[in-house]
């Protein structure tokens, strides 16, 4: 396991705010946005969405793209190349009924 896979562990397996760090990656994936776009799509609190953004990008799984306001989120190209790790994982938290897994 290598030191991307340790961290994927650790913000999607084991710490709060697993679930919301999930759909959000989830959300970029399917189409790179600004904070607002995935606040408004997730249906979650711009501020909860800029924490875990931060989060996200202070471990190496996004980068962006623009101006700071509206700045675009893309997955980052090691986030690409652990994608399927990041499914599994995802699945995992859906097989042992984790109430808060990603959709």
């Amino acid at each position: 396991m290598d030191s991307l896979e340790r961290v994927l562990w650790w913000l999607f397996r084991s710490s709060i705010g697993a679930a919301t760090r999930a759909r959000v990656l989830l959300a970029i994936r399917e189409e790179p946005r600004n904070a607002q776009q995935l606040a408004g799509a997730l249906v979650l609190d711009y501020k909860t969405v800029r924490h875990h953004l931060r989060v996200l990008g202070k471990n190496g799984l996004v980068t962006t793209a623009g101006e700071r306001y509206g700045q675009v989120y893309f997955l980052s190209p090691s986030m690409e190349s652990h994608w399927t790790v990041f499914e599994s994982i995802v699945k995992d938290m859906k097989t042992r009924g984790d109430r808060r897994a990603a959709k």
